[in-house]
């Protein structure tokens, strides 16, 4: 059996010759380095206010390198909280949106500056009138989704929440016993 200790194993080259042999660096370049270690070594062994000195930096850039760490650690932990966040509000819209489809009635509503129509049943119209239905943005697209929910999306993020009627004002509005239109009834298909 052979040893692993032979001889006819290749030496591994130091750091400086593979650099060399690679022409990374040249000799000249190499015995300055050599020579201003020395040099820097010498006055740092037989004076310790240059000890002190190197010391202190040393401890300086390690304090500095530290707080950068922490700084960063933050950004990276804030923008995983943020993530979570927006995904937990994803997963609460889509778990609790009501399909949309089959309807007929032309619900408008405003978003942000803009008018704009999505078509819902006549009994999705009436519970978005009376505010048991609300609409809410998900990515580029919106959904109906309960009143609980979009309350629940109110706290977290109300710019989400495009249409949530409060019933409890528009109950105020239609017990005014002065009105002189009280006695007719508003048809629900009313499109403007």
């Amino acid at each position: 059996m052979a040893s692993l200790y032979s001889g006819d194993l290749p030496v591994a080259n130091s750091l400086q010759d593979q650099l060399m042999k690679a022409g990374l660096v040249n000799a000249q370049k190499l015995k300055q380095t050599k020579t201003d270690k020395r040099k820097e070594n010498r006055q740092s062994q037989g004076n310790p206010k240059a000890q002190e000195e190197i010391r202190q930096r040393v401890q300086e850039e390690a304090a500095e390198k530290a707080r950068r760490d922490r700084e960063l650690n933050l950004k990276r932990q804030e923008e995983v909280r943020r993530r979570d966040e927006e995904n937990s509000i994803r997963q609460l819209i889509h778990s609790h949106r009501l399909a949309r489809a089959g309807g007929d009635i032309a619900f408008n509503f405003q978003d942000q500056e803009r008018l704009r129509r999505i078509y819902v049943t006549a009994e999705q119209q009436r519970a978005l009138v009376s505010g048991g239905l609300a609409l809410v943005r998900q990515d580029a697209e919106t959904e109906l989704v309960p009143r609980e929910v979009a309350e629940n999306l109110m706290t977290r993020h109300a710019a989400l929440v495009l249409v949530l009627n409060h019933p409890e004002a528009r109950g105020e509005q239609e017990s005014a016993e002065d009105d002189p239109y009280a006695a007719y009834q508003i048809p629900d298909d009313l499109i403007w």
